[in-house]
């Protein structure tokens, strides 16, 4: 007796997750279909127009702060390395 009330007890569990499972892909399915067709429905994006490139005076000055930039982080391995000597 004792086994067929565990034998119940697993075939309710598998039901169960059967159920949820099936449900759930159902469910699941409904959403996407729903975005789909509203995605469909909504009216296209208009794309953004491209910038205007930048000054050459603006590029200058960032490429100068980029030079620095890679001047003072090659000064700072060199002496890193210095100090390990």
């Amino acid at each position: 007796m004792d086994n067929f009330v565990e034998a119940l007890k697993w075939i309710g569990i598998v039901l169960a997750a059967g159920f949820i499972g099936y449900f759930g892909r159902y469910l699941a399915m409904m959403i996407i279909d729903k975005m789909r067709k509203k995605k469909l429905l909504s009216p296209p994006v208009p794309e953004p127009s491209p910038e205007m490139p930048p000054s050459p005076e603006v590029q200058l000055e960032e490429s100068r702060l980029k030079l620095e930039k890679k001047k003072a982080k090659a000064e700072a391995k060199r002496l890193k390395k210095a100090a390990k000597e």
